[in-house]
């Protein structure tokens, strides 16, 4: 953690821990901390059933302490007061920094950047269920009820299918090379709203996680041991039982907050990604950076594999200079006098080089597995430059149509190097 992020972490404890001396109603939306770390990404889990009627889901989501980014799991809990709804907290990439808003309660949802916590929070309000004279009712298209029964439900899928925010990639953060979502008029509505800090229990429930070594981002490497829970008191069992067997050593907090999803590798594919999509690199130059960065990707991988999974203190400094040049070519490659009108294949070739940067970040591609998509994409590339110089700068519809082909590999190809068992803690090498 760099000095800015430990002024950020104090300062954001010195604001927190007076506010929540304060009286529930005046609770306020307000950035509670802010880091230089990009959060890792959603895990996929299953809703535990509803313990009783009158709970309401609040979804799970990736907090920051002294050891790094823990999971706070998903969890059933009572609201405050009767006609009170959870907006949960979110992160948001503003001025080079990651910042949590953190939740709060109120009479209507409002904006949580976009994310979509699934079960109800689909990135737009709340389509779990709603207040109806002073009771809560469940949709039955959202909620798990187990064996409870519950009589006060209705179904709507229309409602959870227009308030669903597509995250493929369960991206958790707004911003930068997340979410790009804004507030509604009806969210910023909500955030003028009369809002209730988090329970007690929500609170205990975040202490618990926070202490617990098993939620540790550094080590699960994005995949919590308890990722939900049926309420506050079934994880604190747990919980309790993982801070007594194994606690979180000084060790764990050194390797926490130097653990970074957002690797070197990532940055300078997303790099390449804008410079698509602007228009400041033609698919030539596009495809000089992609052939470099599998070279480098390359390199990382056959070094990791010969010594166990790790890169020694030298070959962090040989890719680091890599990545310096690769770093200088592309800003050279985005400011020299070749541009390109933004254009439909262009971002195509764009949306390629994101989703390798977000699989890289996220630990889901493994080195090896982005130098083989950044050599397959330089390849399309330089297609499509040698296409477009043959013909006076213009695709023929039926080159359109064979480098659409050619995507739909690569995209397929992605798609299956991110969903298989190769698991790779994303590397710690500088980032520029």
């Amino acid at each position: 953690m760099s000095l800015r992020s430990i002024r950020n972490l104090l300062a954001a404890v010195l604001i927190v821990a007076p506010m929540l001396a304060l009286p529930a109603a005046q609770a306020q939306i307000g950035v509670a901390l802010s880091i230089n770390i990009a959060p890792p990404v959603l895990p996929v889990y299953e809703q535990p059933p509803l313990p009783a009627s009158g709970y309401i889901w609040t979804p799970g989501y990736w907090s920051y302490g002294e050891a790094g980014y823990f999971w706070v799991p998903g969890v059933w809990v009572q609201p405050p007061s009767a006609g009170l709804l959870w907006t949960p907290g979110y992160w948001g990439y503003e001025g080079g920094v990651y910042a949590w808003h953190a939740g709060y309660w109120g009479p209507h949802v409002g904006f949580y950047g976009g994310v979509n916590y699934g079960f109800g929070y689909g990135g737009v309000g709340f389509a779990g269920g709603e207040w109806r004279g002073g009771v809560f009712a469940y949709n039955r298209a959202v909620a798990n009820f187990g064996t409870v029964r519950v009589t006060n439900v209705y179904e709507d899928r229309v409602v959870v299918e227009r308030n669903t925010v597509v995250n493929v990639e369960h991206v958790s953060f707004n911003g930068g090379a997340g979410i790009h979502g804004h507030a509604s008029a009806v969210e910023m509505e909500a955030a003028r709203d009369r809002h209730f800090e988090a329970t007690r229990d929500q609170v205990e429930h975040v202490n618990f996680a926070a202490r617990d070594r098993a939620q540790l981002a550094s080590v699960n490497q994005g995949r919590p041991a308890m990722m939900a829970s049926a309420n506050v008191g079934a994880y604190r069992t747990v919980a309790q039982a993982h801070v007594h067997s194994q606690p979180i050593s000084g060790a764990d907090r050194s390797v926490g907050r130097n653990y970074n999803p957002n690797t070197r590798e990532a940055n300078q594919d997303q790099r390449i990604s804008n410079g698509l999509r602007s228009g400041e690199m033609t698919s030539g130059e596009a495809a000089r950076a992609e052939r470099r960065q599998a070279r480098i990707d390359r390199q990382v991988h056959d070094d990791r594999m010969a010594n166990g999974g790790k890169l020694t203190e030298q070959e962090r400094r040989q890719i680091n200079s890599e990545q310096n040049a690769a770093s200088r070519q592309i800003y050279d490659e985005k400011h020299n006098a070749n541009t390109v009108k933004p254009n439909e294949v262009n971002d195509r070739e764009a949306n390629q080089q994101h989703r390798t940067a977000n699989g890289l970040r996220s630990g889901r591609m493994t080195s090896g597995e982005a130098a083989r998509t950044n050599e397959n994409q330089a390849r399309v590339a330089q297609q499509v430059h040698d296409e477009r110089t043959a013909n006076g700068g213009a695709l023929s519809t039926q080159q359109r149509q064979q480098a659409n082909r050619e995507e739909n590999k690569n995209s397929t190809q992605i798609y299956n190097e991110k969903q298989n068992n190769n698991k790779m803690k994303p590397a710690r090498e500088r980032q520029r």
